[in-house]
């Protein structure tokens, strides 16, 4: 099941030492249901206070959030979240954590076994059910913590720079995976990045995200379809578009 995602004149102030701080300001987006978007933007340019508006953690300081049209006011399970860090429990084992969702939501065990079972399938992770997070790669781990999120069937799934603590070759290989995942679940996906190359070749659209405060600078529509092999990055749309956003984002370093 998947559901669209709408942000409109999103606005969120810290009060700080110095005064109010403005982090994002005026932010209007949308994501429609199965979609893949992208949220890109140089280091502290309010992404990830943004993605934890829409996942319910902050509130906005002015504007809204709707999830098919209804406002979200607080965490909620129509929103599986899956931060940087793995964030997963060490005392459980791999299975035990893809459960920790269901266990909340009261799911009885057969049906939270066979979810379980079904989702560890779809991650490759049958073979390690019982390890612990410590056994496991950092790949490894992120799929599980991919895996918990899923396991409530959320309507949409956040990612806060879920691959930023990988190895370049493990990155690239979660990076082809999660278009596997995403075009055999069909979630709706926003995912937060600093990385530009990862942005193009994962999303359908990308928002490139201005700095101090946080505005949205540029929509792109993508022109790779659905189908994303490795080879995309070698198109020269590809490497136009890198340029353009990366240019973009160059703007917004020398004016900091």
């Amino acid at each position: 099941m998947s559901a669209r995602l709408e942000a409109t004149a999103l606005t969120k102030s810290f009060a700080t030492d110095r005064g109010e701080t403005v982090a994002i300001q005026g932010v209007d987006l949308h994501v429609e249901p199965g979609e893949f978007v992208c949220l890109v933007g140089a280091s502290g340019c309010g992404k990830s206070t943004l993605l934890n508006i829409i996942a319910g953690l902050l509130e906005p300081s002015s504007g809204t959030v709707t999830l098919e049209g209804w406002p979200i006011i607080g965490p909620g399970p129509d929103r599986g979240l899956v931060p940087q860090s793995y964030s997963l429990f060490p005392w459980r084992t791999v299975a035990q954590n893809v459960a920790f969702g269901l266990e909340i939501a009261g799911l009885d065990k057969s049906a939270s076994a066979e979810r379980v079972a079904e989702l560890l399938e779809v991650m490759n992770l049958t073979r390690w059910a019982d390890a612990r997070p410590s056994q496991l790669s950092g790949g490894m781990r992120q799929r599980v913590a991919i895996a918990r999120s899923l396991a409530t069937q959320p309507q949409v799934l956040l990612l806060d720079e879920p691959f930023g603590a990988l190895d370049a070759h493990t990155r690239l290989l979660m990076q082809e995976f999660l278009v596997s995942l995403w075009r055999r679940t069909g979630t709706t996906v926003l995912m937060v990045t600093h990385d530009v190359d990862e942005a193009l070749f994962l999303a359908q659209r990308v928002y490139v995200l201005s700095s101090h405060p946080g505005r949205v600078k540029c929509e792109l529509e993508l022109p790779f379809g659905d189908e994303r092999a490795p080879e995309v990055r070698r198109k020269p749309e590809f490497l136009d578009l890198r340029h353009e956003v990366l240019d973009l984002l160059l703007t917004e370093v020398a004016d900091v």
